[in-house]
This record gives C-alpha cells, sequence and structure tokens, in this order.
C-alpha cells in the first residue's frame, strides 16, 4: 500500500489553500455594467461559478465551464485572470478547507434554456454595487468592484 504523500504547508502556516477557478459573468446593460451571480447549493450563499482543476484543461477555460454547468452562461473568457480571492469551503464531510480562487472575466454573450445544475441554482443579474454587497468574501466584493470601476474599453 503506497504511503500518502504529506500535504505541502506555508512557512508558520496551515496546508497551502487548494486552487480553483472561476468565471465573473457580466455585460454591458443600458450603458451599465451588470454581473451575474448564482447561488451556491447547500447553503444558498450569492457566489460565482467556480469548480476545481480539470486535467488538461487551462484555467480560463475551466471557469468558462462551470460558467456553464452552474449557469448555462455562454460567452468570451479572458485568458488573464483578473485577481483572486479566499474562502473556506465545507465539504460533503462537514470539514472545511482554504480555497484560493483565480478569477477570470467572462463576457456573456446568452444564457441557456437548459444546463445542469439549473434545479439547484438560482442565477441572477444584479448592478456591480449591488452584486458587491451580496457575496460574503471580502476579496471578492473588492475584485468586483475594481472590475466594475475599470474603463469600459478593457471590457470591451
Amino acid at each position: 500500500m503506497k504511503t500518502p504523500k504529506p500535504k505541502k504547508k506555508r512557512e508558520g502556516a496551515g496546508p497551502v489553500p487548494r486552487t480553483q477557478y472561476a468565471a465573473l459573468p457580466w455585460r454591458i446593460r443600458n450603458g451599465r455594467v451588470e454581473v451575474m451571480l448564482v447561488t451556491s447549493r447547500d447553503t444558498k450563499r450569492w457566489v460565482i461559478p467556480k469548480g476545481w482543476p480539470m486535467k488538461g484543461r487551462k484555467p480560463h477555460i475551466v471557469a468558462a465551464i462551470e460558467a456553464v454547468q452552474e449557469a448555462g452562461l455562454i460567452g468570451r473568457t479572458e485568458k488573464a485572470k483578473l485577481g483572486d480571492f479566499g474562502y473556506e469551503k465545507r465539504l460533503n464531510s462537514g470539514a472545511t478547507v482554504d480555497c484560493r480562487v483565480e478569477v477570470f472575466s467572462l463576457r456573456v454573450q446568452k444564457q441557456r434554456k437548459k444546463w445542469a445544475e439549473k434545479k439547484q441554482r438560482a442565477t441572477r443579474w444584479f448592478d456591480c454595487a449591488v452584486a458587491a454587497d451580496l457575496v460574503e468574501e471580502p476579496e471578492l466584493r473588492d475584485l468586483i468592484l475594481g472590475f466594475c470601476s475599470a474603463p469600459a474599453q478593457q471590457k470591451a
């Protein structure tokens, strides 16, 4: 039987956070940027679509796949990350794990009528300030506000 490899540790800290990839879905409506949030399956908190790395897939592609699965969103995902945020993920076992989420811009072109997790999650478009207020993670809040206040030509 193989001995499990010890988890990598940071200097003076616990285990290194696990990486996830997320999409920040957005559109321009009536000249204003709006952000789509989705509810988490268990706690029904407002979040952005995110998930674990997928073997052989680049991070921005994983973010796009998660947006399709969790919210039915189709659009253009940028290759460069917007930023990242940390949060504590609750696992099915009840344990928690620290995660670091790399976030990629997703300009939404359309939302499918049907998608994998439609019956498990709600989706809704919000004005940037409202979306920022609804998410619990302070770093995600700052990321949303920073993205929305960036000049429009950076989003085109």
